[in-house]
């Protein structure tokens, strides 16, 4: 029985906590006494905090929270940090209600936003509440991980709904809250509710901690041959956790039934090269590597596995404590400390717990562990000690290693007090931004008095509080002056004294809120330029968030060749390191871009809480002509795989849904055609995944499939973006044949005969006849491209742009569809360079 079969007629208490029951016994689920504590609360209207451990539940009690909701006819709000989270629960919601009660809002996507139950990141819900306060159609909001609230950049989001939704029910959720006095208190004050307070220290399965003084591989000899796997490796970086997983090859973890097992679930997958390559070789072994770098299909089948029983050992970051869907009996602490983006510190109290509590699978596992390693030097001392025994003179020889300098240590003491502390207090990270002012403005009401209680009855301290309102005075000025608002003399009709005078969309400031001015830029192109399609693609790509990773690796790359050229033309250390200084990875457009943001932001004040970001990743990959796999190869990005993706694929569905379809020239529409299909062929699953939120009802029961996912569509299906990619893989030879690469040339094609003599050999009869080959947009154009399409081989030729304009040179090859089908890349052999 579906649980909204159970919604009873009469919603009192006893009948919702009835029905919720009734339905939990059906599943064979016994309520813990602290989920029973939740529910009853829960059905009375009470607000509730929920401060219990990992695995205790909590869910569940989100689950009955929008139960109740929906039987007394509110609208209830699901948040959570992150869009993955926001998705999982998405689907699992749809599995228990049906897809037609649930909805989604993300920014990147609404899926069905007038359903009873909402699942959506804070920034949504804080934004709505900002637009509407107390008006907003908000029945109860179920805020998860709501530790976040003390997160500097983010915490406001938490805090707004607190602040301007007085006539909701509030579920806070976290295993980490710490001391919630401020608000079980404040919550009471504003929606006049009880506010209960649901703790426990007990968990359903009890950790056992303790601090380990061997080798790391000795400490997972022990908990292998203990019985105490599966094993999660915690690690502070990714480079890290992937050396430590090839380090642990050396154990033989899995018996060869595990590894036969492992080997049938795996099927037919796809593993690229570089990293997937070693991913195969890690699973097969038993052993796993998880952290936010990887791609999305090498995750979600590391975490199928899991699942499955058949790995031993995880090598992952601390990504474990932001809810990932990893079953594990042990968690091991490789460090204390982390690098926190300005230092190396120790690890805080909550960072601790929220990792720690992952061990302990409920209703598999009756004990969990938690280790922590001692620093290497610590272990290498306690071992000198073990092997001196009880004689006096040998431990007076031991000379004690100390630890590294600059090193952050930790000790047995660090550990004990990290295991004994509570999680700290959560703390206030209110912020005043444009896009509040703006959100706010345009309430029916006073804004003064809205924004007065903002800033006034938030929950900073006094000297903050008079910080905010300077801002937000400033912030009105200017949007005053730009004449984005306006004062009136008298009330308007919904009792606004200053209004807007532009509109805004409902989802303002949540999906590339630079996407007005990226249209503006647009229009100052020329798409008859044959730079057009770039050119748009750059503009889009300065609106998409960063991808720091490959803008580093950028930079390094940029500034290793000017290194090379400056000391070939001699010029003197002092002065190479001065130049350095101006050479920074490609930004295309940006003198343009600048301005037209320059100009933009006149109009439109609040673009200063954005930072346009002028940047080559599509571009730079379109134009070396590389695939994913040699992009991720050229700037060694082996461990931020999964970053790029993401990056590429956010960029694809900025072009086809900002970029206005009379914008879309036919060359820019093979260049987006292209991208997704490169997208698709790397991981098909973040595309996937759009098209099943955006059509629920259709993917049901596909979220969590039984077996990894393996072939994608045929890559020359798609006939437009394979031939962009056949075109880009002959302008690649063509750029190199342009610089003499002869040896890269031979590595490309030397096992179809065409080595590097062979290529010297050809190209040397041109460069007799012509000083250079052209490589500008002109060489990589359709006109010098000829296709004999054929059923199961394409016949292609390059012509070769020569400063004559003879024509008559080129690459003639062959492109096989079958392979390039199997390797979901354009896989094509040389026949010929010559002259016609």
């Amino acid at each position: 029985m579906a649980l909204t079969d159970l919604l009873p007629a009469n919603p009192d208490p006893d009948n919702l906590y009835e029905a919720f029951s009734q339905w939990t016994a059906e599943r064979g689920i016994e309520l813990y006494p602290a989920q029973e504590e939740a529910l009853i609360e829960v059905v009375s209207g009470a607000n509730v905090i929920v401060s219990t451990p990992t695995g205790s539940g909590k869910s569940l009690v989100a689950v009955a929270a929008h139960f109740a909701a929906m039987a007394r006819g509110v609208r209830t709000f699901y948040t959570a940090p992150i869009k993955a989270l926001v998705s999982e629960k998405f689907f699992a919601l749809v599995d228990i209600f049906g897809a037609d009660h649930v909805g989604m809002m993300t920014g990147d996507s609404n899926v069905n936003p007038d359903a009873e139950i909402i699942c959506c990141t804070a920034e949504i819900l804080a934004n709505i509440a900002l637009r509407f306060g107390d008006r907003a159609p908000v029945g109860q909001v179920v805020s998860d991980e709501f530790h976040f609230y003390s997160e500097p950049d983010r915490g406001w989001a938490w805090q707004v709904p607190l602040l301007e939704l007085p006539q909701a029910q509030f579920v806070l959720m976290s295993a980490t809250l710490g001391d919630v006095s401020l608000f079980e208190k404040d919550l009471t004050r504003r929606t006049g509710r009880p506010t209960a307070v649901i703790t426990s220290a007990q968990r359903p399965v009890p950790l056992t901690y303790r601090y380990a003084l061997t080798p790391l591989h000795e400490t997972m000899s022990e908990l292998l041959s203990g019985g105490q796997a599966p094993v999660y490796v915690v690690h502070f970086s990714q480079a890290a956790a992937v050396e430590r997983a090839q380090a642990l090859m050396s154990i033989n973890v899995a018996t060869r039934a595990e590894k036969e097992a492992i080997a049938d679930l795996i099927g037919d997958f796809r593993f690229a090269a570089g990293f997937g390559k070693t991913l195969s070789r890690l699973v097969r072994h038993g052993i796993a590597v998880h952290h936010a770098g990887m791609l999305p299909k090498y995750r979600r089948l590391v975490e199928q596995l899991a699942q499955a029983g058949l790995l031993k050992v995880i090598c992952g970051t601390d990504t474990l404590g932001v809810g990932i869907n990893v079953p594990i009996r042990t968690v091991v602490f490789s460090a204390l400390t982390k690098y926190d983006g300005v230092r190396q510190r120790h690890l805080k109290a909550r960072e601790f717990h929220q990792i720690a509590g992952r061990a302990g699978r409920a209703g598999y596992d009756t004990d969990g562990y938690v280790v922590v390693q001692a620093p290497d030097h610590v272990v290498e001392n306690a071992k000198a000690l073990e092997k001196a025994g009880d004689d006096p003179k040998k431990k007076r020889k031991i000379v004690r290693k100390k630890a590294p300098e600059g090193f952050v240590n930790w000790t047995e003491s660090t550990f004990e007090r990290l295991v004994s502390s509570p999680p700290e207090p959560l703390t206030s990270s209110f912020q005043v931004s444009h896009s509040m002012l703006l959100n706010v403005i345009s309430r029916p009401g006073s804004a003064f008095d809205h924004m007065r209680h903002l800033l006034e009855d938030n929950h900073e301290d006094r000297p903050a509080q008079r910080r905010h309102i300077r801002r937000a005075i400033a912030i009105y000025r200017a949007l005053l002056a730009a004449g984005v608002v306006e004062q009136l003399d008298e009330p308007d009709e919904e009792g606004r004294i200053v209004r807007l005078t532009v509109d805004l969309q409902f989802d303002f400031a949540l999906n590339q809120p630079l996407s007005p001015l990226a249209l503006a830029a647009i229009e100052l192109l020329d798409p008859e330029s044959v730079s057009y399609p770039l050119d748009v693609v750059s503009i889009i790509e300065s609106i998409v968030d960063d991808p720091r990773p490959v803008l580093s690796q950028q930079q390094f790359k940029a500034r290793g060749e000017a290194v090379a050229a400056m000391k070939a033309e001699g010029i003197e250390y002092d002065e190479r390191m001065a130049l350095l200084d101006e050479i920074t990875y490609p930004k295309p457009l940006e003198e343009l871009l600048n301005a037209a943001y320059s100009t933009y932001r006149r109009g439109h004040p609040w673009v200063e809480d954005y930072q346009l970001s002028p940047k080559s990743v599509v571009r730079d990959m379109y134009e070396r002509a590389m695939n994913f796999v040699e992009y991720i190869n050229f700037y060694s990005l082996a461990r931020s795989e999964g970053l790029v993706l993401r990056y590429l694929a956010d960029c694809y569905d900025a072009l086809r849904h900002t970029v206005p379809d009379e914008a879309k020239t036919e060359p820019l529409q093979d260049l987006i055609a292209w991208l997704g299909e490169l997208v698709r062929q790397v991981d098909s699953s973040l595309l996937d995944e759009w098209e099943a939120l955006r059509h629920p009802e259709e993917h049901l029961g596909e979220t969590r499939p039984r077996r990894p996912e393996g072939r994608v569509a045929p890559i020359t299906q798609n006939v437009r973006a394979f031939r962009v990619m056949v075109r880009n893989e002959l302008f690649r030879r063509v750029e190199l044949a342009a610089r003499r690469a002869y040896e890269e040339l031979g590595a490309l094609d030397g096992a179809s005969g065409w080595d590097a003599v062979e290529w010297e050999a050809a190209l040397e009869e041109y460069f007799e006849e012509h000083n250079d080959l052209g490589i500008g947009p002109d060489a990589r154009g359709p006109k010098l491209l000829m296709i004999e399409q054929e059923l199961q081989v394409w016949r292609v030729r390059q012509i070769f742009d020569d400063p004559a304009g003879h024509h008559d040179w080129g690459i003639s090859a062959e492109v096989d569809l079958a392979a390039s089908d199997e390797a979901g890349a354009a896989v094509l052999r040389i026949t010929a360079v010559d002259q016609l």
